[in-house]
Parts: structure tokens; C-alpha cells; sequence
């Protein structure tokens, strides 16, 4: 039994070692308490895009500490938050024009899922029904876990979770499935919103669809009359090769999600932004009619500051080429495993790239993810498999060299754990 209080995420505590205590974090490295290196591959969970510690950032964090810590927001500002919410507003797509501050990006989601339902009360319609993609993540809050997959992450909860309208995922031939559910859904009259993981549904296992395809859906969607909300919690800030991945699609959505890269990593913080027509459907002489959301940290000044040094790292460094060749490199490495018969499903979004591995029991509870991590991990890899499905979604900084040590990795695990063919 471990002699640790912590209590750890999606962790079986009964089964797994007491992970390394890390000391310090760099680029795309961490370094445990013993001075062991550990190559980041997965970006600390999604969050750090241009490496740990990037100087400006933690320079922004420190500035403020000295001035700001927690400022109420409710009846209060501050500058970084103000600043802050006009610069996402500028480079957002087109529409969307107003900002509100969240801590993670399950809290993100809520916050759309109830701006989508408030803004049709508010105008009197009843739509009160969400669409959303099989496969989907959208946290592990009671609103998240309810436009999320059902299985066995949320089996506990059913009872506290709300239905939904699911669409099947509309790649690997399913396009038409899923308009067709759309359609459906959508000709009741009572449908609010579609939601989406727009081009890769992350923790669903990396799966992705093509912007042709995410351009329909939307389409399809808002000819019935319903809101789009992109989640890009997991594909903003570069992670599918632009800055968000709605751009790829030439969309707009009502609605959208982000966090995650906001601070590039270093510090919590989300925001939902919206139209200017769902804020004015908020916007009443009527009280009731108010946004009724709240977090206590919400807009919290040090992690503004954050993000608004991670916004002058993308102005005034060369960011989207740093991403470009990434996405070439990973690209590169991907084609070449392409034809290896030990991986099924190669795949590449921007710079997200994943393969299956050929198992005997394929799927996320599979025996061998917690197998293969340890392997990573005994080689000072931070690869953290989805079951079966191997990824890697590196921070902007990782070098050729780094990367071909992590494909040489996989090639290994391949060799030791997966089936024969």
C-alpha cells in the first residue's frame, strides 16, 4: 500500500508502483527527485505547448505574484483579465466577441452547455436537447461526463447524468451516419446544440475526421436551427496544426472551448467565448435572464498573466513554423510505419500522431496500456497509451533526435507486446 495521502487521477492505486516525484521540468524535459531525465511526449497531458518553463510565461507569473493574487470577478476587473479577453477576441474566429473565464476545460464545457440552453430560454424557444459525437470527451464533471462517452470511466454516475442525442463518429466512412443522425435529431424542433471535439476526438483514442467533414456536420446542424460549440480544449493552441482547429474547416462556431494550451500550460485557466448574440440574449433588464456561472477563481490575475505572455509568444515568436515542422517530422516517422503490420490505423492530425497496436484485447482497459507505460517510463519516456492506442503529442520545442528515440521506443514495445501477426 502506498505511504502517500495523494489520491491520483485515473489511477488503480492497487495495482500501480508509486510514480517518480519530479523535481524539475525544462523544454520538453522532467527531472525526478534522483536526477533521472524524463522526455515529455505527451506534453504533460495535452497542456504544454512550447516546453516547460518557457521563460516569458513563468517571467509574466512571477511579474504579477508581486501585485495580484486572487481578485474576485463578480463586480471587480483587473487589467490581464480585460486584455486578456481582447486579445483571444482577436485572433478567435470571426464572431466571436465575448469571453468568460473558467479553470479547466471540463468547467469550459459547462459553462457552454448552459450558455447554449440559457440563450434559447432567454429568447423563448424550447430547445433544450444536445447532439454530440460517439466516442466524445468533454471532462469528468457531471455536464462533461453527460455529452462524454458512456462506459466504464462514468458507469458509477449514470444516475446524476442527463441524456443526449448521439451521433455516430463520422470518420472512417461514417459521414453520412452521422448527418443523418444530425437530421434526425435535429427535425424534433427541441435540439439546442452540437457539440464537438472538432477533427480528433482525444481521449475517445485519438481518432480523427477530415474539416470537410466537420464543415457538414456544422451545417447540418444549423440548418435545423441549433448552436455550434467546438471544444477545443485538447486541438486548440496549434495541437492540430493551426492555431484552432475549427479554421481547418473554414468554421465559425457559436460557441468555443478552451484551455489547456491558454497558458501554454504552465498555470490553470479556460475560457468560453461566444457570439454577440448569445450574450445579448443574457443581456436583459430582467434579472432572471442573467448568466447564472460562477468559479471562485474565475479570471484569476497571475494565470491572465500567463496567458497573455503565451499570446506574445505567438506574435512575436516563430510558432506556427516551430508547428509546421513537427507536424513534418511526426508526418515523416508516421509514413514510414504506415505498411508495418504490428500497428493498425496510423494516423496523423497536425502534430498529434497515433497508432493501434495489434492486441489480443484491444480497447482503453486493455492489460497492455499500464504495461507499455511502465516500458516507456523504465526508458525515461513519458508516453502515456490509451489502451491499445499509442500516441504522442510532444511540445513545440522536441527535436528530430528526441522524436526518433520515442519511435524506436514504440518499435520495441511492438516487438515485446504486441500480438503476433
Amino acid at each position: 500500500m502506498s505511504s502517500s495521502a495523494v489520491w491520483r487521477p485515473f489511477t488503480q492505486h492497487a495495482l500501480e508502483p508509486d510514480p517518480p516525484a519530479i523535481a524539475r521540468a525544462e523544454g520538453a524535459w522532467l527531472t525526478d527527485a534522483s536526477g533521472r531525465k524524463i522526455l515529455d511526449a505527451i506534453s504533460s497531458w495535452w497542456v504544454t505547448t512550447h516546453g516547460h518553463r518557457h521563460p516569458r510565461i513563468i517571467a509574466a507569473i512571477r511579474e504579477t505574484a508581486e501585485s495580484l493574487d486572487q481578485v474576485i470577478f463578480a463586480g471587480l476587473t483587473h487589467e490581464p483579465a480585460e486584455r486578456l479577453a481582447a486579445g483571444l477576441v482577436e485572433i478567435a474566429p470571426a464572431g466571436l466577441s465575448h469571453v468568460f473565464f473558467s479553470d479547466s476545460g471540463s468547467t469550459a464545457v459547462e459553462v457552454a452547455l448552459k450558455m447554449a440552453l440559457g440563450y434559447f430560454r432567454n429568447l423563448g424557444e424550447a430547445r433544450t436537447r444536445v447532439a454530440v459525437l460517439e466516442g466524445g470527451y468533454h471532462g469528468d464533471t457531471i455536464g462533461g461526463m453527460s455529452v462524454g462517452e458512456r462506459g466504464v470511466f462514468n458507469a458509477a454516475y449514470a444516475p446524476l447524468l442527463f441524456e443526449v442525442e448521439r451521433v455516430p463518429f463520422p470518420g472512417d466512412g461514417g459521414e453520412q451516419a452521422a448527418l443523418d443522425a444530425i437530421e434526425r435529431a435535429g427535425s424534433r424542433g427541441d435540439l439546442a446544440a452540437l457539440l464537438v471535439e472538432p477533427l480528433v476526438l482525444g481521449a475517445g483514442g485519438m481518432r480523427i475526421y477530415t474539416p470537410a467533414t466537420l464543415a457538414r456536420l456544422a451545417e447540418a446542424a444549423r440548418a435545423h436551427g441549433a448552436l455550434l460549440i467546438a471544444d477545443e480544449v485538447m486541438t486548440g493552441w496549434g495541437r492540430s496544426g493551426t492555431l484552432f482547429a475549427c479554421e481547418q474547416a473554414g468554421l465559425s462556431p457559436d460557441i468555443l472551448c478552451t484551455s489547456k494550451g491558454l497558458t501554454g500550460g504552465a498555470i490553470p485557466l479556460a475560457a468560453t467565448l461566444a457570439t454577440q448574440a448569445i450574450f445579448d440574449a443574457h443581456w436583459s433588464s430582467d434579472r432572471a435572464k442573467t448568466f447564472f456561472h460562477s468559479s471562485s477563481y474565475t479570471a484569476n490575475p497571475i494565470a491572465c498573466a500567463a496567458a497573455l505572455a503565451n499570446l506574445d509568444v505567438w506574435r512575436e515568436e516563430p510558432v506556427r513554423e516551430r508547428i509546421t515542422r513537427l507536424a513534418e517530422m511526426q508526418g515523416e516517422r508516421v509514413s514510414r510505419v504506415a505498411s508495418d503490420p504490428r500497428f493498425r490505423n496510423v494516423r496523423r492530425c497536425g502534430t498529434i500522431a497515433a497508432v493501434d497496436l495489434h492486441v489480443s484485447d484491444p480497447g482503453y482497459l486493455a492489460d497492455v496500456g499500464p504495461r507499455l507505460r511502465a516500458f516507456f517510463l523504465e526508458r525515461g519516456l513519458l508516453v502515456r497509451p490509451l489502451g491499445d492506442v499509442i500516441y504522442l503529442m510532444p511540445p513545440y520545442c522536441i527535436t528530430e533526435a528526441e522524436l526518433d528515440v520515442l519511435y524506436d521506443a514504440i518499435a520495441e514495445a511492438a516487438d515485446r507486446f504486441g500480438a503476433p501477426r
